[in-house]
């Protein structure tokens, strides 16, 4: 590790910070219906979406409604993907000459998109057309990700609100997530990606002769739109199959750090658009303290694991680190720091192989998966998880104390407790569950390049990616089968929308209360004793459920790797 390693880190940490308040102010205006300085321009349309559309602004959902709406909504998402995959080779703005999409591929990649997972068991540049990209995956970025952040609202609004039987309108959240945030913050984004060298065009795949005398198709395409909104809405699917470690996806350390940038802009303001909503910011800073905690150490230990190499490395004299599966114009510390964001985020870009860390190195990226990526997390998506945590925490203070806990105001019961655990417990049903299933099924454990521990770990993290809806995946898992496709496809529904209604309850519930004035024996949680409590929480629960799945890949891994054996 070098100080200027940290420097980066740290300069990286400072920008998310200060990014977070005047995006908070900016996104809460946004979804409190007030004027922003887009109004005089954006207004008209979004009144015409409404009338379009027959939706009553004015008229606010009760939570159920909202959830269904939200659900039905995800149901034509997916029959446009699966559908323009399946008619892709008769469909136009198809220069390579795609042919339609295999069944269970089509299938497992609509559930991929729909649910903010992008998971990607084909290559892009290979497998679909622009049609494709753009009006399939491209257009439900925007939505996936503003339906996270129309969510997030809703929670808020739960507890910011007092004796109120509604949490919001989905149609209205959603169409404003999408028309005053989400389209102009990728409008600029993509300009300055094509200012670094990405390609943006609509043109064939360019022909080129090499030194040699052969010829090598480059392909090409509207590849900067949809990077914008991978990255800013946490969504990860690449254009091309190597993802941001594609030049053409990532071409300069500048393009990598403003990618960075953006995985985490809009989860950690939504933090000061809970505090400013509940009527103090310090909420949400503590909230934002807790995940910065989280995330610190993550770095810490990815960058200390990365930079140390592995004996094997060091006995052939390389001594400066892993670098294997990096690549050179990023280095250790860039692609650590990306590999951490990444899956802190559920966005699941990579510009480095996951696959090719040490055996720490890629288990941090793992935990933070495990954890339901409530490390910022992915746009909406982090903050409810981590308010299901805060839940958990205040629950357990209570406990502590002997009172009916309380947080922002509201009284933390049985109802709320009992939802937040739902939400959290049905992950590792999800992880564990099928990762179990498939060590031992043939056809399953074929797929698999590595033997042991480390072969283990690249199938607990497929299913560990899929239902947190992260979309990263350790890359010697030959995951393009029908078994997986399947298996991993029920992973993200689950992990998505079996988290999703548990807290819209919760919402209703806490809309449903009473604000209640905090008195003496009230838990401070805007100081470092509630962070701690919190932090505490949210570890005791992960280690108590995946240290036994850890302790079988990456651990035993690291301790066999000590040894001299390598897998």
């Amino acid at each position: 590790m070098t100080v200027i390693g940290w420097i980066q880190i740290l300069l990286y940490c400072a920008v998310i910070v200060a990014l977070a308040k005047p995006l908070g102010w900016y996104m809460t205006r946004v979804f409190s219906g007030e004027r922003t300085f887009l109004s005089p321009v954006l207004r008209p349309v979004e009144s015409a979406i409404y009338w379009i559309g027959g939706v009553d602004e004015r008229r606010e959902q009760h939570w159920l409604t909202y959830t269904v709406a939200m659900l039905l909504f995800h149901v034509g998402g997916f029959l446009i993907i699966y559908g323009v995959m399946r008619l892709q080779g008769v469909l136009p703005f198809n220069p390579a000459g795609q042919s339609a999409v295999a069944e269970d591929l089509s299938f497992n990649t609509a559930i991929s998109f729909l649910t903010n997972t992008n998971w990607q068991n084909y290559g892009g540049e290979s497998t679909v057309s622009y049609l494709v990209q753009m009006l399939g995956l491209t257009h439900q970025n925007f939505l996936s990700a503003a339906t996270g952040i129309a969510l997030a609202i809703a929670l808020i609004r739960g507890f910011s609100r007092a004796s109120a039987r509604t949490v919001g309108n989905f149609w209205v959240d959603v169409t404003r997530c999408t028309l005053y945030v989400l389209l102009p913050l990728c409008i600029v984004y993509t300009l300055v990606l094509v200012w670094q060298g990405i390609p943006q065009t609509l043109g064939p795949y360019v022909e080129a002769t090499t030194l040699e005398g052969a010829k090598q198709t480059i392909a090409v395409g509207p590849v900067a739109s949809q990077v914008a909104i991978k990255m800013l809405g946490t969504n990860g699917g690449g254009f091309f199959n190597a993802n941001a470690a594609h030049p053409f996806e990532n071409p300069t350390a500048l393009s990598n750090f403003i990618q960075m940038i953006s995985i985490f802009a809009l989860g950690a303001a939504l933090t000061n658009v809970f505090g400013r909503m509940v009527g103090n910011q310090r909420q949400g800073w503590a909230i934002l303290a807790v995940m910065g905690v989280l995330f610190i150490a993550g770095v810490a230990v990815t960058y200390w694991a990365e930079a140390s190499g592995s004996n094997v490395l060091n006995a052939l004299g390389l001594t400066g680190g892993n670098m294997e599966g990096k690549e050179v114009r990023f280095g250790i510390v860039a692609s650590s720091l990306f590999a951490v964001i990444t899956t802190a985020a559920s966005c699941g870009a990579v510009n480095a192989m996951h696959d090719s860390f040490t055996a720490l190195g890629g288990m941090i990226p793992l935990i933070n998966m495990q954890l339901g990526e409530i490390i910022v997390g992915g746009v909406g998506a982090g903050l409810y998880g981590m308010l299901l945590f805060v839940v958990l925490a205040i629950f357990v203070a209570g406990l502590m104390v002997g009172r009916t806990p309380e947080y922002v105001g509201k009284k933390i019961e049985a109802r709320e407790v009992k939802m937040a655990m739902l939400a959290i417990l049905v992950l590792p049903l999800m992880y564990l569950g099928w990762t179990a299933v498939a060590v031992v099924l043939p056809q399953a454990v074929a797929s698999m390049a590595n033997a042991g521990p480390h072969g283990f770990t690249e199938v607990l993290y497929a299913y560990t990616s899929a239902t947190a809806n992260n979309g990263s995946a350790f890359g010697g898992l030959t995951g393009n089968t029908f078994f997986y496709n399947l298996t991993l496809a029920s992973s993200m529904f689950v992990g998505r929308f079996f988290m999703i209604i548990p807290a819209m309850a919760i919402a209703g519930s806490l809309a449903e209360k009473k604000s209640i004035p905090p008195s003496a024996g009230t838990l401070p949680t805007t100081g470092g004793l509630f962070v701690g409590l919190v932090v505490g929480v949210i570890l005791i629960i992960g280690g108590l459920t995946f240290f036994p799945a850890l302790a079988l890949g990456p651990i035993v891994e690291h301790l066999a790797m000590t040894a001299g054996t390598v897998f």
